[in-house]
């Protein structure tokens, strides 16, 4: 499905309720094809608390939500090996039951659960994307 950024509330609120009962979100595109502000518009109607910022340095942040929940936000550019995601206890931020939202996951492909759910955004040009959710 082809959207723009006026279209992200709706978007968000679509791959939430396509995402099911899946917790483990993987955001797939190219840099700057809108991982973080797709992520962003996500987590407002997930109702988090804080401001929204991609963790490229801190591997990960963690928001709180209006309802206590906790959401993982995890950006894996930066990672060199596999073995550093295991060094911080990715497994057990998967395990938690908590939504996690990765963005670079290639980086750790051998370590994600079976079950997770696939967010694709293909650039078309400057203010369109194509969405392809799996």
């Amino acid at each position: 499905m082809v959207y723009n950024i006026t279209d992200l509330e709706e978007i968000a609120k679509k791959i939430i309720a396509d995402a099911g009962g899946k917790t483990i979100w993987i955001f797939e595109g190219e840099m700057g094809a809108g991982k973080t502000t797709l992520i962003k518009a996500i987590c407002k109607q997930l109702g988090v608390l804080s401001a929204v910022q991609s963790p490229t340095f801190s591997i990960v942040n963690e928001y709180l939500t209006e309802t206590g929940d906790t959401v993982y936000h995890f950006d894996f550019y930066r990672l060199k090996r596999e073995s550093e995601a295991l060094d911080f206890g990715v497994e057990e931020y998967f395990d938690s039951g908590n939504i996690c939202l990765l963005e670079w996951a290639e980086k750790i492909e051998s370590l994600l659960p079976d079950n997770c759910f696939t967010i694709e955004i293909e650039v078309i040009n400057e203010n369109s994307r194509n969405l392809r959710l799996h």
